[in-house]
């Protein structure tokens, strides 16, 4: 996928031309551009690359070559300090909220936490409740601690941490796999409710996934982004083998269907 110079790089999160090669991963040539207020899903199977892609977009691993700017400011993965400015503008929803909710402590202090962290000013305990109430979660849920919250609500406390230091770019990583149906719809019904001045770009290996939330999608496959273009257009009319391979693997998308549609847990279609 190319990234033109049409105006918007310079108000956008930008990798152009990154690889990394390495042991374990391999990342051909990728070009990716995220504007202002966009919501972007990723797709791919297993071991296409898209994880690897996501740590250079977080500035977690540096690109063999390529490059990463915020704004038109190149981001360098180093020291903390190095990147506090890029951290309270692009936040990050990781796979499993287990791995980064410290049992030990509340919701409130989870929350909070990359706020003190990042230096945020304002009332950090209000851009708590603030972010909370978005995530549509009560605010006597502060005072809890995570093995008392369902997984739906952990997820979402997660969610609502990226969301307290107000990022303009949230990048979540398969944020759905694992939960039940249910509790998948309740995530997923919540990023559709992202405040529609934070950029979104979801990755996840299930088509139906990123097409419940997401305008436009980009298809990964061997370290390459094959295919890019409004989610509805891709799914309805596919350009390369591997879209239509992840289309046919969803029930909710046959491929007989010339025009698919994804329903909401609200009931509303997202694609038609």
């Amino acid at each position: 996928m190319g990234v033109t110079d049409n105006g918007l790089r310079g108000r956008a999160l930008t990798m152009v031309r990154a690889t990394r090669r390495g042991e374990m991963t391999t990342l051909a040539a990728a070009d990716v551009l995220v504007r202002p207020g966009e919501r972007i899903g990723l797709v791919g199977e297993s071991g296409s690359g898209k994880s690897t892609l996501l740590r250079l977009l977080l500035a977690l691993d540096a690109p063999t070559s390529g490059a990463l700017t915020l704004d038109g400011r190149p981001v360098l993965a180093g020291s903390a300090a190095s990147v506090r400015w890029f951290r309270r503008r692009v936040a990050f929803v990781p796979q499993d909220p287990a791995t980064t909710l410290d049992p030990r402590r509340t919701v409130e202090h989870s929350v909070m936490a990359p706020l003190r962290y990042l230096r945020l000013a304002g009332d950090h305990r209000q851009l708590m409740r603030e972010s909370l109430q978005i995530m549509g979660l009560r605010p006597d849920l502060a005072d809890r601690r995570p093995a008392e919250l369902s997984g739906g609500q952990r997820q979402r406390v997660v969610i609502a941490r990226a969301l307290a230091c107000r990022p303009d770019y949230l990048l979540a990583d398969e944020p759905v796999s694992g939960l039940d149906l249910t509790v998948r719809e309740q995530v997923l019904d919540a990023f559709a409710d992202l405040p529609k001045t934070t950029a979104l770009l979801m990755v996840s290996h299930d088509l139906s996934v990123v097409a419940h939330t997401c305008d436009r999608l980009l298809v990964m496959h061997r370290g390459r982004i094959v295919e890019s273009g409004p989610t509805a257009a891709v799914i309805a009319a596919p350009h390369h083998p591997h879209t239509r391979e992840l289309i046919d693997a969803v029930p909710l998308l046959p491929a007989a269907s010339p025009s698919p549609r994804i329903t909401t847990s609200k009931g509303t279609p997202c694609i038609q």
